[in-house]
């Protein structure tokens, strides 16, 4: 007669202790570390290290460790950080009496560099390290190893099966042995039973993902020491060679050498070319927005013509240049009080204030200019440009970003433009310290809006500034992100590690047959999972019912197969036999990380 039991839950299996009878076969279906009961290290060095160690290690630290991790990010993502804009990070000390400096003692404006910060990243990256070499060596060994034999009494397990057949028990073990083998089960023979496992992959994808936290952990900490990133303004026509002085602002990794690790390249901006939502809902929304370069690899590298488009970086030798911003530089000739000229249809470039490019900045003429007078003076003028003026009467504010009505607006100045004085200013900025307005008829500071070849004429035969015409510029930014690659690879191995690990479990089977006191073979199957799933009880019963085919019931049993047996949870029918042997359900082992 064929008999199915179900296991109880794990709580009654703690009450009775009945695991013990387990053995082997219940112990260790996984690498997590087992769970010790706390104590107190003995005395000296040693003992206290080895109980550092342990703590560690352990599950609860790195916990909290990822969990502090988490929260000191928070700071650096609300606070300004001196390593993104140094700018918002003085107008924040300015502006908070109380706050900037207390930010300055606790790291919080330098978040990721910062003292704390670096020590729970790396006790974190320790921890995983501690976490993972004991658990590796454990793997390859019962890789190595081969399931453990079946345990006393197999109506222990959470699911189990058994009826009595007319085969020989050798029989039905070749048959089992066969057919676990076939589902790809490590199986072999052990005494009157077959013992096999599967689901290796879990613990294997387990590994997997604590080694990819590691390597990401690296990559982030190798591309944060290593890589660079700039920013160049190129007016069409200009070039840039990637050195550290052609850059307007540059900003790299602490172990970054700019003489040494900058890639060598240069390139020419030919022309840029953008096209712009003309009606509609998104009028004025860039359609094309791309630059044509000529570059060159090297310092004698030949050159090369290729286009940048947003999100379609140039990659030279490891560099990638984006193109990031766009803008329109007017091009002016100036002449001085004696018709000289100063500044001959040269580009300044200006910087957009709005999505339709609405631009401000300074044109300064720093050499060559005499007054009126005679003597030497630098002039300086406020730009205000609009690629697409409303008309008069009109607000100063662009109605497209396409050039289709430019007009630049002037004021000038004269004097000192302080750029002699060995300190570093801003270009598209005046500093006014030093320097006087001209004044119109009223008295005013002088000012005049221009069109495309119309010519400003400055107060007392000062001089005159012509508007030539207007060229656009482009905006670059140069990176290089080290190790990005390794990150990648990191976070599709931690994916894939974490989904096998969620995925699959891990169970053994035992089949048992030996003689009855009756001379007939009585069959028991079993099976065990790392945690409670009615995966376990479906896949025996599978087992149970072909098995049963290769070794029927005995002549005069009930001609029935092997009950499937029932998911651990499952509740007992009433009309259960009452002579059904007690189980219990082996409770997990340790968790892991």
């Amino acid at each position: 007669m064929s008999k199915t039991t179900t296991g109880k839950t794990p709580t009654d299996t703690l009450a009775t202790g009945e695991d013990q009878d387990l053995g082997a076969a219940g112990s260790q279906l996984s690498t997590a570390p087992k769970e010790e009961a706390p104590s107190l290290p003995s005395l000296g060095v040693v003992g206290w290290a080895r109980w550092f160690w342990r703590q560690l290690t352990s599950m609860r630290v790195a916990l909290l460790l990822l969990l502090l991790l988490s929260l000191g990010a928070i700071p650096g993502s609300l606070i300004p950080q001196s390593g993104v804009d140094e700018v918002k990070v003085e107008e924040f000390r300015e502006n908070h009496d109380l706050l900037g400096p207390l930010y300055d003692k606790l790291g919080l404006f330098h978040v990721y560099s910062s003292v704390w910060f670096s020590a729970i990243y790396i006790l974190l990256f320790v921890s995983l390290i501690g976490c993972i070499v004991p658990r590796t060596w454990q793997f390859v060994g019962q890789l190595r190893g081969r399931p453990p034999g079946a345990p006393r009494r197999l109506t222990r397990l959470p699911a189990y099966t058994t009826w009595r057949t007319g085969a020989e028990p050798e029989q039905v073990r070749e048959a089992a042995l066969a057919l676990l083998k076939k589902r790809r089960f490590r199986a072999h023979t052990v005494g009157d039973a077959v013992a096999a496992e599967k689901g290796y992959v879990r613990e294997a994808g387990n590994l997997l993902f604590h080694i990819a936290l590691i390597v990401m952990l690296i990559a982030f900490a190798w591309g944060q020491l290593f890589k660079y990133e700039g920013n160049k303004l190129i007016v069409e026509g200009d070039g840039f060679s990637n050195t550290l002085t052609q850059y307007d602002d540059f900003k790299s990794g602490n172990l970054f050498d700019p003489d040494h690790d900058l890639a060598p390249f240069s390139f020419t901006l030919k022309d840029f070319h953008g096209t712009y939502e003309p009606t509609g809902p998104n009028r004025g929304t860039p359609r094309i927005y791309e630059a044509t370069v000529d570059y060159a690899e090297g310092a004698y590298g030949k050159d090369k013509a290729t286009t940048i488009k947003v999100n379609e970086p140039l990659e030279i030798d490891g560099s990638k240049v984006y193109l990031v911003s766009h803008g329109y530089a007017p091009v002016l000739t100036v002449r001085d009080a004696r018709g000289k000229v100063v500044m001959d249809k040269e580009a300044t470039a200006l910087l957009p204030l709005d999505s339709n490019v609405t631009s401000s900045g300074a044109v300064m003429v720093r050499d060559g200019y005499r007054n009126a007078e005679g003597e030497r003076e630098q002039l300086g003028f406020n730009a205000f440009f609009l690629p697409t003026y409303g008309g008069e009467g009109s607000t100063m504010l662009s109605t497209f970003p396409a050039l289709v009505n430019p007009m630049l607006a002037l004021s000038a100045y004269h004097g000192d433009l302080g750029v002699d004085a060995g300190f570093s200013k801003s270009i598209y900025q005046l500093d006014k310290t030093n320097l006087e307005e001209f004044k119109d008829s009223d008295g005013e500071l002088f000012k005049k809006q221009l069109k495309v070849g119309e010519t400003m004429t400055l107060p007392n035969g000062a001089g005159t500034v012509t508007f030539e015409g207007v060229q656009e510029w482009a905006g670059f930014q140069v990176t290089q992100q080290p190790a990005s690659g390794w990150a990648l690879a990191g976070a599709v191995a931690a994916i894939l590690g974490l989904a096998g690990s969620l995925f699959i479990q891990r169970r053994r089977v035992w089949v048992r047959a030996v003689k009855g006191a009756d001379g007939v073979t009585v069959v028991e199957m079993a099976g065990l999972g790392r945690s409670e799933s009615a995966k376990v009880p479906e896949e025996l019963g599978d087992l149970a019912g072909i098995l049963y085919e290769r070794a029927p019931d005995a002549p005069g049993d009930a001609p029935d197969a092997p009950d499937v047996p029932d998911a651990p949870d499952a509740p007992k029918n009433d009309d259960e036999t009452p002579d059904s042997p007690d189980t219990h359900v082996v409770p997990a082992e340790g968790a892991e990380k």
